[in-house]
């Protein structure tokens, strides 16, 4: 009986030798302005060893920033009897626990896990969720600190975010942060596209010095649109990724997405060799990365402090 047993793992790993992965992917932007995510999961699968067509497939699918796109992509991928789901956001993460209980899912680029209930823990999830978390204590709060370092008279700052993505945590996060600092922060929401502009509109009638934008799936598909309103109005304005400087905002202060998407290739690699996703734990950063565009800041004619270019990660010329 005991050479059965433990004879019985090794059967099982044998017969999963040649088995292809069908691996589901779904991102909450579009494909052509965050297909470097797909990208970075990719590379984190070949580093580990696979070779796609012949082990792995990724089936891939594209919310286009519309959260509510999120459950019939999940259905469909379902429908194709996937191994695991890759998902991104925090709408994403909740719709496919929604949509399943017994597929594995990865989230990647979430906020916290627990309070979102997709997890019990962060060291143990528990359930068929595990994944990895934006969550930190405080680097969030450090934007407002940024943007004073740049704009040293800032007294009143605008925050542009998407009260539907359950982001209301982290505004209140810099809300703290804000009025420790002695800095009014005036709230600007919006959950479509049409409505950035009037959103700028009244930034400008309160007279905000600076802007502060929170990632949700609706603002980073629309990056571009958000960093040209920024410009048009002259407002110096920080990020959480990096994405929003490379095509021309101020600075960024935050996680790599990209790294997270490679890292959830190893996630997918543990459960392909049998780990059960509720008892991997959660993974949170331990990284943050500041970019600046002195372009811009000379745009804006902003004289970056030599201190912070010294502490920065990334400077775009």
């Amino acid at each position: 009986m005991a050479g059965g047993l433990l004879a019985a793992p090794l059967a099982g790993e044998a017969q999963q030798e040649g088995k292809v992965w069908r691996i589901g992917f779904v991102e909450a932007g579009s494909a052509s302005v965050n297909r470097h995510f797909l990208d970075a999961f990719r590379q984190g699968l070949r580093e580990l060893g696979y070779l796609e067509g012949s082990q792995i497939t990724i089936e891939e699918r594209w919310a286009e920033g519309r959260s509510e796109l999120f459950p019939a992509l999940l259905a469909d991928l379902i429908r194709l009897n996937v191994d695991v789901i890759v998902v991104s956001s925090n709408a994403g993460a909740l719709a496919a626990k929604d949509a399943t209980q017994t597929i594995p899912i990865i989230f990647v680029a979430i906020g916290d896990p627990v309070a979102l209930g997709l997890a019990l823990s962060l060291g143990r999830p528990g359930g068929n969720l595990t994944g990895l978390s934006t969550l930190s204590e405080d680097y969030s709060a450090k934007w407002v600190e940024l943007l004073k370092e740049v704009v040293p008279h800032t007294s009143r700052l605008a925050l542009l975010w998407n009260p539907k993505t359950m982001l209301i945590a982290r505004a209140m996060e810099v809300q703290n942060r804000a009025k420790a600092l002695r800095v009014t922060l005036e709230s600007f929401e919006v959950v479509r596209p049409d409505e950035f502009d009037g959103a700028f509109v009244a930034m400008t009638r309160k007279r905000v010095d600076g802007l502060i934008v929170l990632a949700d799936p609706l603002t980073v598909q629309y990056r571009s649109r958000i960093v040209a309103l920024s410009a048009q109005n002259r407002l110096p304005a920080i990020y959480q990724f990096a994405e929003f400087v490379r095509v021309g905002g101020l600075m960024a202060y935050g996680t790599s997405v990209p790294a997270l998407f490679r890292r959830a290739a190893s996630y997918a690699h543990r459960i392909f060799r049998g780990a059960i996703p509720g008892d991997l734990p959660v993974e949170q950063p331990t990284t943050f990365d500041l970019v600046v565009n002195l372009k811009t800041a000379k745009t804006l004619g902003l004289t970056i402090p030599q201190s912070l270019l010294l502490r920065a990660d990334e400077v775009i010329q």
